[in-house]
């Protein structure tokens, strides 16, 4: 005999209380990740820091794969979404150029690019993580550069602004990378200060072609 529906003022609290579960472990997740690595991210592991039970967890994300996965793709979105939020904030003028760079850069400074480098290096030897991964990494990308291509105002249509575009977030994510053993924020902020003069100078250019 099926259960009785409780009706919409009952489900409507439950659901949210399940999507509340779901965005700590989500959380939990990618803290977890960023901080032990992915050996040490097990659902467990994630449950307990969500303060979740196991069971709980794996009722929403069934496997390891599903919940990182899942957590790097919904913390991805979010901060897309709020650097949107921030684009009627930025300056005019090439201003604007530096104050996206920063944008960029703070993207790939932070939790979520730590606990996607430890993703990537789980993946380059578990073939069956590196296709989901590569379908992951392919869709933020994509959605990254279209952010970008929004903030600066720019038309991608334009010869050589979609390559100096991309060159700028490839930087930004190379800069991060040496970010990650010790503090680099001197050199960094250097070089991305005479970035953002290059980059002025080659969208500028290529708006005249």
């Amino acid at each position: 005999m099926s259960e009785p529906d409780p009706g919409p003022g009952l489900r409507e609290p439950r659901q949210d209380r399940s999507r509340a579960t779901r965005r700590r472990l989500l959380e939990a997740a990618i803290e977890c990740l960023a901080e032990v690595g992915w050996s040490g991210s097990t659902v467990a592991v994630v449950a307990e820091r969500a303060g979740v039970s196991r069971g709980a967890a794996q009722h929403h994300f069934p496997t390891r794969e599903d919940l990182v996965l899942s957590a790097v793709e919904f913390v991805s979105q979010e901060r897309l979404a709020q650097l949107r939020e921030h684009a009627a904030d930025l300056p005019t003028g090439p201003e604007r150029i530096r104050a996206v760079i920063d944008m960029v850069e703070h993207m790939y400074t932070g939790p979520l690019f730590r606990a996607a480098i430890h993703l990537w290096v789980a993946a380059s030897s578990d073939e069956r993580l590196r296709e989901r991964v590569l379908v992951l990494e392919a869709q933020v990308g994509r959605e990254t550069h279209r952010v970008a291509l929004e903030l600066l105002g720019v038309d991608e249509s334009v010869a050589g602004v979609r390559e100096a575009v991309q060159a700028t977030l490839d930087l930004a994510r190379g800069l991060a990378l040496a970010n990650l053993l010790s503090d680099d924020s001197r050199r960094r902020e250097r070089v991305l200060r005479q970035w953002a003069s290059m980059l002025d100078a080659a969208l500028a250019e290529a708006s005249k072609a």
